[in-house]
């Protein structure tokens, strides 16, 4: 193993933990994909079909293992956790990942090394690790523009706009209201008030989110995804015959990808304007 496979390996083994730790710790999902996570554990739960029959070193069966474990953990936190699902966004979140899963059937069972089981799976594991992110992505486009709404909530609180501060969500009240417990002493209580308060709040947990969890997250990933380019350049070189042309292409489309994200993230924060990706 060379030093740009290893540093590939643990920079993605970080990007994962990153993520899987950042959600345990501060019990938000706020900005992360669901669809994106699911479509990560499809990805190696099909690519170590091999983890249990065939054995090639301790340290492959760990990360297998690691890898599987994450980010089925990272589903389940999501999906399943009291505290932590609620953040979750899925009205954003309408991303038909089936859409990606199918079309990567199809090249797997008609582009794949060989064609049985294993390679089949193995190649439909890198087409769709290839596009996994998309949703991620679009996601954090819907979600990345708040100073409209937050302009908005300055003001209502401003004129005073009576909320709870709960995690159920906005309930609607009339007059004011004494202060007990989580209840803020405001006025001017309407429905709409609530919902512009209590969409604003979601935003800048996710406008949070994006800063805490998905930049490292993203970095990482696709810091792993470069790393792994130069293993591949640095294998052609030293090895003979070394030619895998559906790993090759599957990455390069991958981290085309997330540089193409960072370079409009980076130009939206300079500008300080919405975040555009192209369609």
């Amino acid at each position: 193993m060379n030093i740009f496979r290893l540093a590939g390996d643990m920079t993605h083994l970080a990007s994962v933990l990153v993520l899987l730790l950042k959600i345990h710790t501060i019990k938000s999902c706020a900005g992360v994909s669901l669809k994106t996570q699911e479509l990560y554990a499809l990805v190696f739960a099909t690519r170590y079909l091999d983890i249990f029959t065939s054995y090639v070193s301790f340290y492959n069966t760990i990360m297998k293992l690691i890898f599987l474990g994450s980010s089925f953990s990272i589903v389940w936190y999501i999906r399943r956790h009291k505290i932590v699902r609620r953040s979750y966004d899925k009205d954003q979140d309408t991303f038909r990942h089936l859409f990606l899963v199918l079309p990567c059937v199809v090249f797997a069972l008609l582009i794949n090394e060989k064609f049985t089981l294993q390679e089949v799976m193995w190649a439909f594991s890198l087409y769709l690790e290839a596009v996994a992110i998309l949703p991620q992505l679009v996601l954090l486009q819907r979600t990345r523009n708040i100073d409209n709404l937050t302009g908005q909530y300055i003001f209502l609180l401003g004129n005073g706009v009576v909320y709870q501060t709960s995690d159920v969500g906005p309930v609607k009240c009339s007059g004011n209201v004494s202060n007990m417990g989580n209840m803020l002493r405001l006025h001017l209580c309407d429905a709409e008030a609530y919902t512009i308060i209590w969409d604003t709040r979601k935003l800048l947990g996710s406008a949070l989110s994006t800063r805490l969890i998905l930049l490292p997250y993203l970095l990482l990933h696709n810091a792993y995804r470069s790393l792994y380019i130069l293993n591949w350049i640095y294998r052609y070189f030293t090895e003979p015959h070394y030619v895998h042309w559906i790993t090759w292409i599957s990455g390069l489309v991958q981290t085309l990808l997330y540089a193409d994200f960072f370079y409009y993230y980076f130009q939206s924060w300079k500008n300080n304007e919405k975040l555009h990706l192209p369609a």
